[in-house]
């Protein structure tokens, strides 16, 4: 007879020849699938890119990541479609852990509260002329919603929320309090700013931190629903500036001016600046949704089409930047708003792997004009929420920004490639850390790229390697996550693979590493772990994947 302890060891043992095997049996299957000629990609290119390590062409805020959270009742419906439920922050679940967590693990999440109905919310402070009532669903509603309330008790609850989970907030105020609707979607008459003033005295009493207070939500230009001329929203700029001048005279810290948060047009926000006058606006916001509605079926080739991708959006970014270096250098250029895809974006792409080739696209492609915060629309809601709205279970989304918001740095570098316009290359100082981080985005289904690096000096990592490639290296270069480790014992560089599970491009599990993602059995936020291999072997990137590469040892005097 054996004995419970024997019978254990015997488990055990049996359990490790059980993994060891079919760890044995994977390599073979792989070998046989290369010695019959089968391959994981049609095609393998090599390519070297140079990265400008002695200056940095642009720089992001410290706290780049930003997601919203919006006014949005259950009610709020597109294409028969109601994708919101309890997502709003008047009825979110504050007391949900998992969100917690998932804020608490950026440390320092910025959060913009804001969107379409915020220009139709009352603040239940101070003497309202009118009773402060819930949203309603109404046709003659801007939106096809009646005004709504913002109670105070509810704005208590979401401070302490935020002061709990480190958010770094953004506020949305209401820019057409007092005025009236003229012709069209014009408002015309002044901006009255009691309500607004009597809702910062009671922000500031309850010592509540606001980090910015953006005036207004898509009125600029020819706006979104509404729309306030230049010269109105100008003067409204120079009267919110007093404002916050007076009630945060004894604080030691004053937040910023944020505005117009709108679609870019460049006569109107050039104007914005003149007739605001030097230092009154902090911060120039822009909205992108440069995928189309959420219910074009392009939406997939949209993403992985790189002529798209740049043609939609480049221009904007440099436009943005050079408005503010002619008429408002005191001032920087957030993406207040991007969602996509609009009208709650595309169900079933949005909330799938497939969107983080899009959205960390134009992470990489702002920060290159300096665009110093993205916020993505939405933390939670709609098909675009980066958690489920009600289990708050993080979508790929999620783990794509997380990733950015601790490996990306400040810095951006200037990089040159010779590889296919397929393969997005993007550079960083890496953050908190000596060298430098690439994000390297491969929309190609078919090429698996072999990539080096140079320094424009000499070459830092070869895109071959120069050595005859061993059997376990071959195998690698196919499924980049077997072995966790560096065969020649030099660890020194860390890689981030990122794939959608069973290669399905629409699944809502992200693999890291050959990992899912998903919360543990505690309901916590996984850890993102590397693969770390050898600083000069060769990095591949399979077809329709993400990698986010570490490079410690990089020599980047701009970085320093």
């Amino acid at each position: 007879m054996f004995s419970y302890s024997q019978i254990n060891r015997l488990r055990r043992a049996s359990q490790t020849n059980l993994r060891m095997s079919y760890n044995v049996c994977l390599l073979v299957f792989l070998s046989c699938l290369l010695l019959l000629g089968v391959t994981f990609a049609t095609n393998m290119e090599q390519t070297t890119i140079v990265i400008d390590g002695t200056r940095q062409i642009a720089e992001i805020d410290e706290n780049f990541v930003c997601a919203t959270l919006d006014w949005w009742p259950p009610e709020k419906c597109n294409y028969d479609q109601c994708p919101w439920g309890y997502a709003s922050l008047i009825n979110l679940n504050l007391s949900s852990p998992l969100l917690a967590k998932a804020i608490q693990a950026f440390k320092t999440l910025r959060i913009r509260i804001g969107g379409s109905l915020q220009d139709q919310v009352v603040y239940d402070v101070g003497d309202l002329k009118t009773p402060c009532t819930q949203f309603k669903k109404t046709d003659d509603g801007l939106f096809g919603f009646s005004e709504g309330c913002l109670y105070m008790e509810r704005w208590d609850e979401l401070n302490r929320f935020f002061h709990a989970t480190g958010a770094i907030v953004t506020f949305g105020l209401n820019a057409l309090y007092g005025r009236e609707k003229l012709r069209g979607n014009a408002w015309g008459g002044e901006w009255d700013h009691t309500n607004t003033q009597d809702f910062m005295n009671y922000t500031v009493s309850k010592g509540y931190a606001i980090d910015s207070w953006e005036f207004g939500n898509e009125l600029s230009g020819s706006g979104i629903g509404a729309s306030v001329s230049v010269e109105l929203y100008g003067n409204d700029l120079i009267v919110l500036k007093d404002v916050i001048r007076n009630v945060y005279k004894s604080s030691r810290t004053k937040p910023l001016l944020l505005a117009p948060g709108g679609f870019y047009e460049e006569k109107w926000y050039s104007e914005l600046f003149r007739l605001s006058g030097p230092g009154v606006l902090d911060v120039m916001t822009h909205h992108i949704y440069n995928l189309g509605p959420g219910n074009d079926p392009k939406l997939v080739s949209r993403i992985l089409d790189p002529k798209y991708l740049s043609g939609s959006v480049t221009g904007l970014f440099k436009n943005v930047e050079r408005t503010i270096q002619e008429h408002g250098p005191w001032a920087s250029a957030w993406v207040g708003e991007a969602g996509g895809a609009f009208n709650s974006g595309g169900r079933e792409v949005s909330e799938t792997f497939i969107n983080s080739f899009w959205y960390l696209d134009q992470f990489g492609m702002s920060s290159m004009h300096n665009t110093k915060v993205y916020c993505r629309q939405a933390l939670v809601g709609g098909f675009y929420g980066l958690l489920e709205k009600e289990t708050f279970v993080p979508n790929p989304d999620y783990y794509s920004a997380l990733l950015w918001h601790r490996l990306m740095g400040k810095g951006v570098l200037g990089v040159q490639t010779n590889a296919s316009e397929y393969l997005r290359t993007y550079v960083h100082c890496s953050k908190g850390r000596a060298g430098i981080t690439i994000l390297l985005i491969n929309l190609s289904k078919q090429t698996t790229f072999t990539v080096g690096v140079s320094n424009g000096v000499k070459v830092v990592l070869q895109a071959e390697s120069t050595k005859r490639r061993s059997f376990l290296e071959t195998i690698k270069s196919k499924v980049s996550w077997v072995g966790k480790k560096a065969s020649d014992g030099y660890l020194n560089r860390e890689e981030y693979h990122l794939s959608p599970k069973d290669g399905d491009l629409r699944s809502k599990i992200m693999m890291l590493n050959g990992d899912p993602l998903e919360p543990t059995v505690t309901g916590d936020i996984p850890k993102l772990e590397p693969v770390r291999h050898g600083v000069k072997s060769p990095v591949y990137i399979n077809p329709l994947s993400i990698s986010f590469i570490v490079l410690p040892t990089f020599d980047a005097p701009a970085c320093s």
